[in-house]
Parts: C-alpha cells; sequence; structure tokens
C-alpha cells in the first residue's frame, strides 16, 4: 500500500463519535496506550479494515444514552469489502458471512423474523444495539493481527463504563473470547446472555435454541424500556 502509507488511518482529534461517548471516553483518548496505538495505525504500511471513517462506526450509530444492547465480537472481517464498523455486520450487497447467517437462523426460530436479505445491521445499531468488537482494526487477511496492539483495552474500558455509569443493560456474549468479558459486568445490574458462537464451528453447540432475542426483549419490557425490532 506504499500510495496510501501517509493515509491517516485514525485521528483523536477527528474521532466520528456520538457526542456522549466523547464526552464519556475524552479523557481515555488522552492516556498514553491510545495515543501510541494512534500511531502505531498510523505508521502501518499495511491495509487495515476497516475505513477509517467506520473504525468507530458502533460508537456513532449507538449513542451512550442510547445504548441498551451490547453483542461483543472478537476483531473485524478481514476480507476486502467485508468489515464496517460493527461486530457481525457486513455492508448492502455483500455476501453474508456464515456466522451472521446462523444469526439470522436463530433469530428465526426465536422470534419468527425471516432472514434478512442484506447483512447490515445498522438498523440494530440505530435502535440502541452497540455492536462491539473486541478489537476495532485488522490488517487484509491476517485475522487478530491487532490483537494486543491496545484495542482490548480500550473496548474493556468501554464495558467497564457502561457497567458502572447504566442500569438494566443486556450484554450477549458469544463464544468463549467473549464470555472472558463477563468478570466486566454486574450480573446484579445487567442481564448476562451467554452461549457458544454462532460460528459453524459451534452453534449447534449451545447458540441455537438460545433464545437471546426474545430473552433481551423480556428483559428491556420488564425495566421499561422498549423492545428491539430485530
Amino acid at each position: 500500500m506504499s500510495n496510501n502509507k501517509k493515509q491517516i488511518i485514525i485521528s483523536i482529534e477527528k474521532l466520528n463519535i456520538a457526542k456522549d461517548w466523547h464526552k464519556h471516553l475524552e479523557s481515555t483518548f488522552k492516556l498514553d496506550y491510545f495515543k501510541n496505538l494512534e500511531q502505531e495505525l498510523n505508521n502501518s504500511d499495511k491495509i487495515i479494515y476497516p475505513t477509517s471513517g467506520d473504525i468507530f462506526k458502533a460508537f456513532a450509530l449507538s449513542g451512550f444514552n442510547n445504548t441498551k444492547v451490547i453483542i461483543l465480537g472478537q476483531d473485524p472481517y478481514h476480507n476486502e469489502n467485508q468489515a464496517h464498523g460493527l461486530s457481525f455486520s457486513v455492508a448492502d450487497r455483500v455476501k453474508i458471512p456464515p456466522s451472521l447467517r446462523n444469526i439470522y437462523k436463530e433469530l428465526e426460530f426465536d422470534l419468527g423474523i425471516k432472514p434478512n436479505t442484506s447483512g447490515n445491521l445498522e438498523r440494530w445499531a440505530s435502535q440502541g444495539v452497540l455492536l462491539l468488537n473486541s478489537v476495532l482494526t485488522v490488517e487484509k487477511n491476517s485475522p487478530g493481527s491487532h490483537a494486543k496492539l491496545g484495542w482490548e483495552v480500550f473496548t474493556d474500558s468501554v464495558i467497564d463504563l457502561l457497567n458502572k455509569e447504566k442500569q438494566n443493560l443486556v450484554f450477549m456474549l458469544w463464544g468463549n473470547y467473549a464470555q472472558q468479558k463477563s468478570e466486566l459486568i454486574d450480573v446484579e445490574k445487567h442481564l448476562v446472555l451467554s452461549s457458544t458462537h454462532p460460528s459453524p464451528f459451534s452453534a449447534h453447540k449451545g447458540f441455537f435454541g438460545s433464545k437471546h432475542f426474545s430473552k433481551a426483549n423480556e428483559y428491556l419490557k420488564m425495566h421499561k424500556q422498549n423492545p428491539i425490532n430485530w
């Protein structure tokens, strides 16, 4: 990517996130680890996904005050045109990945909702579903390449913030990696829904039949919040 060597992947001054998120995270962006993360990305000569404008899309579409459900992924899709800043989601007209197909299958089993022809989950995000990957960037064709770069510190701080500052959230933790984040969540204040990952390798071991979507909506209604139109 020599012609893009000087491309700014991420700029703290120009983060595209909701105003209320910026208020809560402003001090985080000034920490050394985050500045180092910014420098690492901007000095990279690799192709990085998602594009710079989409890295923080989850925080742009679901504001802090609006967030009521968190679906945690691991890192972005690493193939061209797939990642666009929301966990498990792909842009319109992009082939729906296997894990998302299984999410749609479970949604149909749980709530009778026919699978969407698009894998774009922005409609969920706009209702307060924070589709958060633990790592927000990845190198092309190299899954997990930006693990340990500092993103986990950032997203763990986001989970900790939500846990402490809000009440009656729903956390959907699918797979062993996501379930490790349960130690950051107070189960007395929030609902934690755990299962195996929706990947074809594990969906049949507990994800299918988990009914997390209806359970989430029942919990939200019980706490006088609007359910998600999945």
